[in-house]
């Protein structure tokens, strides 16, 4: 597990680093205060620090099984796909569906995949992700999210 927790966290390390190195094309400040660049690489910043962190407390702290695997078991694998394949189905139905019912499929794929299983807990965050928070960017920040097709 020692192992698994090294290379996950390098290869955060490196994700984290090629997000500074993208951002810092981006325009730091601009008239009205924070640019483009500014969140993402104090963000990417951020991430690069705590994933040297980790890969230090993995090395000093985590014992070293012998012989175990660096692949996650059968469960662990559902989740990562699970996770994988709703996002990518997601960012793939968002112009068409809107970001409403995008967002109120992932969370009722997604919850359950990650072991929900109380509707009582699935119905309201999936509506709250949905339309909650469709309701607070689109009318009250003014930010504009993608309505798709079916006007929902």
């Amino acid at each position: 597990m020692k192992r698994g927790w090294i290379v996950a966290s390098v290869a955060f390390l490196a994700l984290f680093l090629f997000a500074i190195w993208q951002s810092r094309s981006l325009p730091f400040l601009d008239d009205l205060g924070p640019g483009p660049g500014f969140f993402p690489v104090w963000l990417a910043g951020l991430g690069a620090i705590l994933s040297v962190l980790l890969v230090i407390e993995s090395v000093r702290t985590i014992p070293d099984t012998p012989g175990e695997s660096l692949w996650p078991d059968r469960p662990a694998m559902f989740r990562i796909l699970s996770v994988i394949i709703v996002l990518c189905a997601a960012a793939a139905l968002l112009d068409i569906l809107g970001w409403r019912l995008t967002a109120f499929g992932v969370a009722v794929l997604l919850l359950p995949a990650l072991g929900v299983r109380s509707p009582l807990t699935i119905v309201p965050f999936a509506l709250a992700a949905g339309f909650g928070v469709f309701h607070v960017f689109y009318y009250w920040l003014k930010v504009p999210l993608p309505v798709g097709t079916f006007g929902i």
